[in-house]
């Protein structure tokens, strides 16, 4: 079964900086694609992030670019999202998510995705 755990979110000022980490259990990590996806109130999910099996490749939307990094290490099982210059439009509930194919940089849907940690940027 396979679960994924977010933490790290909370409130931060404009400009901030927060890192998001997401705990996984029964699947491989290296043998999976991982995710970043964040949803706004009123709004749907928007990808965010992406990095591939061996944690090597790095993929984001371009609202996030030169921002976010993402990263994995799978000693831990764990996902990171490191967020810079946070702005008010990245305010947000973001999930880490996964899917059973690879190769694919933006999801139309994934297969599993964790409860979300909030962020919210605000002055």
């Amino acid at each position: 079964q396979v679960q994924l755990v977010e933490s790290g979110g909370g409130l931060v000022q404009p400009g901030g900086s927060l890192r998001l980490s997401c705990v996984g259990s029964g699947f491989t990590c290296n043998n999976h694609w991982m995710y970043w996806v964040r949803q706004a109130p009123g709004k749907g999910l928007e990808w965010v992030a992406s990095t591939d099996t061996a944690g090597g490749g790095a993929w984001y939307a371009d609202s996030v670019r030169r921002r976010f990094s993402i990263s994995k290490d799978c000693s831990k099982n764990t996902l990171y999202l490191r967020m810079n210059n946070l702005k008010p439009e990245d305010s947000a509930r973001y999930y880490c998510a996964t899917i059973d194919r690879i190769g694919v940089i933006s999801p139309a849907e994934y297969t599993y995705r964790g409860q979300g940690t909030q962020v919210t940027v605000s002055a």
